[in-house]
């Protein structure tokens, strides 16, 4: 049973529009503006700086990358603003303040 989508593709998803960046399994480094990114975490980049393991730095204008050779990505700090995690504070408040009032009641 699907219980809806986890916190980090909920962020991916709010990293559309920035900058981030993405390493691969094989070490490679992508760094541009994320066009969009999938539950899958495939991801669309624009204005890349890519990086080869050898270290040689290139510039590519569109690139697609495929999720399941994504090792991790980078996302903007200010992603760590975002609503869902208000979202998830209340409900962390809201779930302690329960615990406490059932601690509260024992003998």
């Amino acid at each position: 049973m699907s219980r809806g989508l986890g916190i980090p593709v909920k962020l991916l998803h709010e990293g559309s529009g920035h900058v981030v960046t993405v390493e691969l399994k094989s070490g490679e480094l992508y760094r541009g503006s994320m066009i969009e990114c999938e539950d899958n975490w495939n991801c669309q980049l624009d204005n890349i700086t890519f990086t080869a393991k050898d270290g040689k730095v290139s510039q590519h204008e569109h690139v697609f990358i495929r999720g399941n050779k994504v090792r991790f990505m980078v996302i903007p700090d200010m992603l760590k603003n975002a609503p869902m995690f208000k979202r998830l504070d209340a409900k962390i408040k809201e779930l302690l303040s329960w615990e406490l009032a059932e601690v509260e009641q024992l003998p």
